[in-house]
């Protein structure tokens, strides 16, 4: 049996000699005498080889000693570990993120609060300022009224804080005269009150017991009472002199719808009922049937063109009444 090579290296053979090597033998060449004959060979015997020094192996480089295998538990411990750290620092980023969020908002809120909080100071600072209490009363839209009267109804505030007139006082004071109708007050910075004023507008004149006269508006107010009637105002008659009745009512329609050049002409207005209005013309013995105060404006136009035709006839009656059959009745 043949030994394994690389574990000993084998002993070294002994070298044969180098063998002559012979001239072959031509066949039917003559043996010469006296040389012995050549030995055939056997087919038994093996072939001989001529034995080669083997090289030894290089030897291995010794490797360094494996670390030992962690056991499934460690690794899973470690692992756990490692996932813990992972979600703390994620932690730790989401709620860096959200606080820095909520100092950004609390930033944002402390800046508009104080913002709101510096500009309120300032218009309180400035309502309440001296600099802009009231120095000057400024009355327009008078014709009858002297503004100078106005003014000194309502300079009892004067050096108050526009923002703090008191402006139930100003009514209370302007509601005494009779001829405002209306009025709006507008504040002007810095110290100034302006007072526009709507005065009542005369309709006509009341004729009183004692001969004087009460100029009044188209709601019955009393304007003014004067010893003589007023020019170019028209005495407006009604059952008592009532001007809450109405008669006054429907005559005060009928007064504000005529035009100006038929106005100009009434002297006096008669209404019994509030559907029986009559008017007076100046200079003539005519007179004017108007009937109630529906369709005035209509009836206003009708009468104006009968008068231009027939203003010089002499005495004699308009009925207008129904403005679609008006007619002039001479006397």
């Amino acid at each position: 049996m043949r030994r394994p090579e690389g574990f000993d290296p084998p002993a070294a053979e002994k070298a044969e000699e180098p063998r002559t090597r012979r001239t072959p033998r031509v066949a039917g060449a003559p043996h010469r005498s006296g040389a012995p004959a050549p030995a055939r060979p056997s087919a038994s015997a093996a072939p001989t080889r001529t034995a080669t020094p083997e090289t030894p192996p290089k030897a291995r480089p010794a490797r360094a000693p494996r670390p030992p295998r962690p056991s499934a538990d460690r690794t899973a411990a470690a692992e756990l570990r490692a996932a813990q750290r992972a979600r703390r620092r994620q932690e730790r980023r989401e709620m860096s993120r959200f606080t820095r969020r909520a100092r950004r908002r609390r930033v944002a809120w402390a800046t508009g609060l104080g913002l709101v909080a510096m500009l309120v100071g300032l218009s309180f600072g400035a309502v309440y300022s001296p600099l802009l209490a009231l120095r000057d009363i400024q009355i327009e839209g008078t014709s009858r009224l002297d503004p100078a009267q106005l003014v000194d109804a309502i300079d009892g505030q004067m050096g108050v804080p526009l923002a703090l007139l008191d402006e139930g006082r100003i009514r209370d004071e302007l509601g005494k005269f009779t001829l405002i109708r209306s009025y709006s007050i507008e504040l002007l910075p810095p110290g100034t009150l302006l007072v526009e004023v709507t005065e009542r507008t005369p309709l006509g004149t009341i004729a009183r017991a004692d001969g004087s006269f009460d100029l009044v508006d188209a709601a019955g107010v009393v304007i003014q009472n004067t010893p003589k009637k007023a020019s170019g105002m028209p005495v407006v008659k009604v059952p008592d002199d009532d001007v809450t009745s109405a008669a006054f009512a429907s005559a005060a329609q009928v007064i504000l719808a005529l035009p100006d050049s038929v106005r100009e002409k009434v002297t006096q207005v008669t209404a019994s009922t509030r559907d029986d209005v009559t008017l007076t013309l100046a200079k003539s013995k005519q007179t004017v049937v108007w009937g109630g105060a529906e369709s005035s404006e209509h009836k206003g136009r009708v009468l104006a063109a009968l008068i231009k035709i027939h203003g010089g006839s002499g005495p004699g009656e308009y009925d207008v009444s129904a403005p679609g059959t008006a007619v002039f009745r001479s006397r």
